[in-house]
């Protein structure tokens, strides 16, 4: 459609608002509304209105863009029905929208928050409801309808590109904590996007990828997270995944969205594509993706027509375009909500502050490294990331925001001394690196692509024994980021050349005077410690904290606040002992060039298809049922202070399993503990079990020196359950289950027994796998 014809029908649409026999939504029934709505104008519906970087393809040519510059996209406004466009932006750790408007002195910043890995680590659902508060604020005063977030896929590989958005290799953590953010979001009549259903945990070739999994890895792994934030949260929204999952596009899947979504689940709200996902629009209609985005001439012509040929059923179309209109009414631009595009930014970057320190988790603490001493003022700052801190990742899950505090930022916004001809060397290296990479960036979407991380300087021996001779302690800041559209390398898994020799001579330069050595890890994923992490005396990880990053850490290394994250995923000793390792592509580029070459009918594995062969067995799963060692395990984080576990007790009443234990802080310092809850099944059934599987955990408030606080689990006799497929049943196997209540996965502090009989729902026969695939066993 052209752009004259859209601004005409508009005109005309308006006119006819004045008439009061037109049905107007929110006045009237919504069926007289979809009953007076003509073909055109429900297809315009259930596509989006385009998108800035491809108008040329959008349906409507960006027509409503320009409500909100920078969101992702909006739906289509029928003015003569009462229907506004609502906006969609993204959003995983806060707003993202353009901050600087042509023509338009003011700015629109937002509060970059902590990227969804630092939230899990947390285990703090309280708390990430209250960051979610804090970012839906923005969106509602930014005049937002629909944040495209949380992402909550497994974090299957260390390599996989957008791990910094998801929360954990977990399927119980990363549903909790996304229905916790949903809930934050949702209290200011903002809608959620939970995404991206299902099986996304890869970028390379992210739209053409089957995903090749069991039903029951599907339903206990790579399900199970939205079933929990579906069930426990209600969001609005679900966003499809590119990948094909069995062979049916994710977006094309009937089973996936309205079997299993819909029907078992009992989701009400709106699904939509992710932007430009699918390839069959009527498809889409007829499985339940009931919005397409960002919306393209091709999908308004292919629905049309179908519905004119019979192809598409114009009962499916309305039974979308109701969702959509269910969507929309709830929607704050709906009820006439003033925005004030004026959010209170001031107290969400104390937010971000404050909730960015619980999510850091320091991995070791020799001899009481941490916190700093009171006498330690001058501090030798080394690594280029020290000085060029990293919010957030790239892609979808930025925020345009006003400000990064840097790790020198906030050090001397404590009082410590840095030394500025250090300071100068990195900053002129930085400047220089920077603007190659630049040079090196090109492209429509180039701006949403990770860059390059400057090269590492390794500085001379003379310059370090100066910086040790003037200095207190150093701290070494290694940094990675990634981002949407590309994995992450090997090399970045490892720490370079460069970054080894940088460590390991400021390492055995301080240590040669007694002085300390303290690692900081801004990163956004897991990256290989095993090899250096005997160097330096303490280390911890920071994440990718947001935009008052420095001043967290400080907050952190000084004794304001005592750590208490813990680790959402398996730190392993090599990337191939990761069970996913072979079947994950890895520096996949020369594969795919020979792809192109090759017969067009010919498939690269983990390119056009990835078999999820390890099934069950992802992240500590595999490495405490196969006895495999870590450098780091799931669950795992120090304090400065220490607890105490004691009288464990268990009870059951009308299927419910309430556990308690006592947790004593008998440490020096206030600080709070993250209790988790394993259970154990007995292998005496047909299905292979994993050696233990967390069903439950709970953060407690601070704690004083001395004090003692009652913490306590429940679980539901179904979470119990293992999928049988044969059976398309959840089944608990009869035996003797135990319960382990630990510190990690592999700190186990009490374990209590009970027998459990034997139980089976049954679910639908559906999402099964059509290859043959040979799984991972004990």
């Amino acid at each position: 459609m052209k752009r004259i014809s859209f601004y005409i029908l508009l005109i005309i649409s308006t006119l006819n608002a004045c008439n009061h026999s037109v049905p107007q939504l929110g006045k009237d029934s919504m069926d007289d509304v979809i009953k007076s709505m003509t073909l055109e104008e429900k297809v315009h519906l259930v596509i989006g209105t385009g998108m800035a970087e491809t108008s040329g393809d959008s349906a409507v040519i960006g027509s409503t863009q320009k409500l909100v510059p920078g969101a992702a996209g909006t739906t289509y406004p029928i003015p003569r029905l009462g229907i506004p466009a609502i906006v969609l932006a993204d959003g995983p750790a806060g707003l993202r929208i353009d901050s600087i408007r042509d023509g338009d002195s003011s700015t629109y910043y937002c509060t970059h928050f902590p990227i969804g890995t630092l939230l899990a680590s947390t285990w703090n659902q309280e708390l990430v409801e209250e960051i979610g508060q804090s970012i839906g604020n923005e969106a509602l005063e930014y005049g937002v309808d629909v944040l495209l977030a949380p992402a909550l896929n497994i974090q299957r590989n260390p390599l996989c590109g957008r791990n910094f958005e998801y929360y954990s290799e977990d399927p119980l953590v990363s549903g909790k904590i996304a229905a916790a953010y949903v809930r934050g979001i949702q209290r200011n009549g903002v809608g959620t996007s939970l995404k991206h259903f299902a099986v996304n945990n890869q970028e390379t070739n992210r739209m053409e990828n089957d995903a090749r999994v069991t039903p029951r890895a599907l339903r206990e792994i790579y399900l199970k997270g939205f079933e929990i934030a579906v069930k426990e949260s209600s969001p609005r929204t679900v966003m499809s995944s590119y990948n094909y999952i069995n062979g049916v596009y994710a977006s094309e899947n009937k089973e996936l969205l309205s079997t299993l979504l819909r029907d078992e689940w009992g989701f009400k709200g709106a699904v939509m594509t992710d932007w430009f996902g699918g390839k069959d629009a009527i498809a889409q209609m007829l499985a339940g993706n009931d919005i397409l985005q960002p919306g393209k001439v091709e999908q308004y012509n292919m629905i049309v027509e179908g519905v004119k040929s019979g192809k598409l059923d114009v009962s499916v179309l309305d039974r979308n375009v109701k969702r959509i209109l269910e969507l929309i009414i709830e929607s704050p631009r709906f009820k006439e909500y003033n925005y004030s595009n004026k959010p209170d930014l001031k107290t969400h970057s104390i937010v971000t502050r404050q909730s960015a320190t619980e999510g850091m988790i320091l991995l070791k603490n020799d001899n009481g490294t941490l916190p700093l001493d009171e006498n330690i003022k001058n501090i030798a700052l080394f690594g280029c990331t020290s000085y060029d801190f990293i919010a957030g990742g790239t892609g979808s899950g930025n925020v345009n925001r006003a400000y990064t505090v840097s790790l020198l930022d906030g050090l001397k916004n404590a009082g410590y001394e840095v030394d500025e001809s250090l300071k100068a060397t990195y900053e002129e290296h930085i400047a220089s690196e920077n603007k190659k990479n630049a040079l090196d960036s090109s492209g429509a979407f180039s701006r949403f692509m990770p860059v390059p991380r400057p090269t590492e300087l390794v500085p001379s021996a003379g310059g370090l024994a100066g910086q040790m001779a003037k200095s207190d302690v150093a701290l070494v800041t290694l940094g990675r980021t990634s981002g949407e559209f590309v994995d992450r390398e090997i090399s970045v898994f490892k720490l370079n050349k460069e970054e080894y020799e940088m460590l390991q001579s400021v390492c055995k330069t301080f240590h040669a005077a007694g002085k300390k050595v303290i690692v900081i890890l801004n990163i956004g994923g897991v990256i290989e410690t095993a090899s250096w992490k005997n160097l330096p005396d303490a280390i911890l990880i920071v994440w990718q904290p947001g935009q008052e990053g420095g001043n967290s850490v400080t907050d952190v290394l000084k004794g304001n606040v005592s750590p208490s994250g813990k680790l959402p995923m398996t730190f392993p000793d090599n990337l191939t002992d990761v069970a996913s390792s072979a079947n994950f592509p890895m520096d996949v580029k020369a594969d795919i060039d020979v792809r192109n070459k090759a017969d067009k009918r010919t498939s690269v594995k983990n390119v056009d298809y990835t078999q999820y062969e390890e099934d069950i067995f992802v992240g500590y799963r595999y490495f405490d049922s196969f006895g495999k060692q870590v450098s780091y395990p799931f669950g795992y984080g120090l304090s400065y202070t220490a607890f105490e576990y004691t009288n464990p007790k268990l009870k059951i009443d009308n299927g419910v399993y309430t556990i308690s234990v006592d947790v004593k802080n008998t440490g020096k310092f206030v600080g709070k503990e993250v209790v988790q809850l394993y259970v154990s099944a007995p292998n005496n059934g047909k299905m292979d079990k994993p050696e233990k599987e967390l069903k439950a955990f709970a953060k407690t408030g601070e704690l004083k020196p001395n004090e003692t606080v009652t913490v306590t689990l429940t679980v539901n006799v179904g979470d119990l359950a293992s999928y049988d497929e044969e059976a398309s049943a959840w089944v608990i196997d009869p035996g003797n289950y135990k319960f382990l209540i630990g510190a990690s996965s592999r700190d186990i502090k009490s374990v209590l027994h009970l027998d459990v009989d034997a139980k089976i729902e049954k679910t639908r026969d559906i999402l099964k796998l059509k290859t043959t695939m040979a799984t991972l066993k004990k």
